[in-house]
């Protein structure tokens, strides 16, 4: 009886011990390698605003570019800044009012493709000033 209570006090602790030793997952680890936008800082702007887009794989040799997207019309923007966690882009000047869906460029030559991503970014109408 003593031995098997020591038994399984044992089990338990090899339990605890690999659970401390084994890597909790991260955002990083949760997206399995696939570029992902996550959030988009602030969440709307004006034409000729910086915007932050937050995620995972946005790095210079994953996402060649960006576009804000309808679904029916793709404009491409101006990346700022790049980095593996974050792009900094201009919203263009051609773009309208309106919601849209960012959406990535990936790959290298023939095995490119476009990735709409789950995040939404609303540009507002130019600011008129009355006088």
């Amino acid at each position: 009886m003593v031995v098997e209570g020591i038994e399984m006090k044992i089990s338990c602790l090899w339990i605890i011990l690999l659970l401390i030793a084994l890597p909790i997952p991260t955002g990083a680890q949760d997206s399995n390698g696939v570029t992902t936008i996550q959030s988009v800082e602030p969440g709307s702007g004006r034409a000729g605003d910086v915007l932050k887009a937050n995620g995972v794989y946005l790095d210079r040799n994953s996402v060649l570019a960006l576009y804000l997207t309808d679904g029916s019309n793709d404009i491409k923007v101006v990346i700022v800044d790049q980095s593996a966690t974050a792009l900094r882009f201009r919203i263009p000047t051609e773009a309208k009012p309106g919601r849209f869906n960012l959406m990535v460029l990936i790959g290298r030559g023939g095995n490119q493709k476009l990735l709409e991503q789950p995040v939404k970014v609303t540009v507002l109408p130019r600011s008129t000033t009355v006088t």
